[in-house]
């Protein structure tokens, strides 16, 4: 008598009743394991009925815990960004400040004075708790802050320009990331784009030649993710200030990633700063808080109060405000820079004022700790064939190699810095593994490791992986190497 394949699946109690399910059915209930482990045996029987093996206990147990792990985990997860890219769109841009961290989390955590006025005891307004140090910092009259800068520009050209024409340079009418265009957004806005000049070369008449009675503002947008060389000429923003203002138009100016320290004093290209921008006259001026600020997720708009106020009463700043906890961290990003604090405290900064000799430093201790086998009781996993040939490959596979760190983020295009880079070529992989192979065991690791492959072989930046990640890289590296 042939015994029924579909008998050797388990049942459904003696499945949920497999202590390696216990903990996930302590975590999120008996009823959502058992929703889980109903369809692992359905899929089981369905294989079966396509002429499959039937599945073992410890195969459907497995089938469990990954449908579980892959639906009730936090999609994110923490990464170390090895890359060389500070401002990593990818990765989520700024990483903060421990302040910056502090503050979000305390403002998260409970209640506060977020729109309560603790003095009179009344209504108050988010904006007080941002407002001052803005202009402070800029110069400006008044300032705003949304969710991004995106939601900034949208916002100024609504309550300002709706209905009206808006004069941008053609080779600034601009792709900002991710599909959105500044075409695009003039539209949302109910303003009229007219674009002038050519791609390459506009002037302040050009402007002036396009304006009728139709015409709302001057917009110059700051191309902080592309950069045109040669035949080139744009108008510089002074000017534009003093057309929009002879004629009785605004004058904005969206910066995109937006700069409050110069650029120029740690190698890099000029970088526009948003104080010059108020001080040359902008009466709005736009740029993000996660970029070159170093901050969470912002749109900030500062500039003359007229338009600001405006702006504060308009419907649509409330559906683009920003949040409790990312008001509060970009509070302490900014006290940041109002103690001349940034290049210490704020990390973009960090990383970008950091010397080439700690970098080699850094750099030249991972290489040492992977060629050194680890000691008993380290607490990290050996190296698989330990001995002279793992340790004659790793001593020539490992190296301290020359390289450059991008800036990245939509800021500063191009713009990289000298860095030093460790480097773990094909030679340090051994059983036909590739950098390809052991970059993705890094990023299947907690926390998961992301860096660069580059002629085949894999590079580590020490300028945007934080200081006190050291010791888990090297334990990544490790456990990424081992069993090769």
């Amino acid at each position: 008598m042939t015994t029924s394949p579909y008998r050797a699946l388990p049942s459904m109690d003696r499945l949920l009743a497999d202590p390696r399910l216990a903990e996930i059915i302590a975590a999120y209930g008996h009823e959502r394991v058992a929703d889980q482990a109903r369809g692992a045996l359905e899929e089981a029987r369905q294989a079966i009925g396509n002429g499959g093996a039937p599945r073992s206990a410890d195969e459907l147990v497995a089938v469990v815990l990954a449908r579980a792990r892959a639906q009730w985990q936090p999609g994110l997860r923490r990464v170390i960004n090895a890359t060389g890219v500070v401002i990593h769109t990818n990765l989520g841009r700024a990483p903060l400040s421990r302040e910056a961290v502090a503050a979000m989390a305390l403002a998260a955590q409970g209640y506060s004075n977020l729109e309560f006025d603790l003095e009179s005891g009344e209504r108050g307004s988010r904006h007080v708790h941002i407002e001052a140090l803005l202009t402070q910092l800029t110069g400006a009259e008044a300032a705003l802050v949304v969710n991004n800068n995106a939601s900034a520009v949208l916002l100024g050209l609504t309550a300002l320009a709706q209905g009206k024409e808006v004069i941008v340079s053609r080779g600034q009418a601009v792709e900002i990331g991710g599909g959105f265009r500044i075409p695009d957004v003039l539209r949302q806005s109910g303003a009229r784009l007219v674009e002038v000049g050519t791609t390459n070369r506009t002037y302040v008449g050009d402007y002036d030649a396009a304006i009728s009675h139709e015409t709302a503002a001057l917009l110059r947008v700051h191309s902080s993710n592309f950069r045109v060389i040669g035949f080139t000429h744009s108008a510089a923003l002074p000017e534009l200030v003093e057309l929009a203002h002879r004629r009785g138009l605004l004058a904005l100016d969206d910066l995109g990633s937006g700069c409050l320290l110069d650029t120029t004093a740690y190698g890099l290209a000029k970088e526009p700063l948003v104080q010059e921008s108020v001080e040359q006259g902008a009466d709005l001026v736009f740029f993000s808080g996660d970029k070159l600020l170093g901050g969470p997720q912002a749109g900030i708009i500062v500039g003359r109060k007229a338009p600001v106020e405006w702006l504060k009463r308009h419907p649509l700043a409330r559906a683009v405000r920003i949040d409790k906890a990312s008001l509060a961290g970009l509070a302490a990003t900014l006290t940041h820079y109002l103690k001349n604090k940034a290049t210490e405290r704020v990390p973009v900064w960090q990383m970008i004022a950091a010397p080439l000799e700690r970098l080699e430093q850094r750099a030249s201790a991972w290489a040492a700790a992977l060629r050194q086998a680890p000691s008993a009781g380290s607490g990290h996993r050996p190296l698989a064939g330990s001995g002279q040939a793992q340790d004659a490959a790793l001593g020539e596979g490992v190296a301290v190699v020359d390289g450059r760190s991008m800036i990245g983020g939509g800021s500063l295009p191009e713009e990289s810095l000298p860095t030093r880079l460790l480097a773990i070529s094909s030679v340090a992989l051994t059983g036909g593994a590739t950098p390809e192979a052991v970059a993705a065991r890094l990023r299947a690791l907690q926390p998961a490791v992301v860096a660069r492959i580059e002629r085949d072989v894999l590079l580590f930046d020490p300028r945007t992986v934080l200081p006190d990640e050291d010791e888990e890289l090297v334990a990544a590296l490790r456990a990424a190497l081992a069993g090769l």
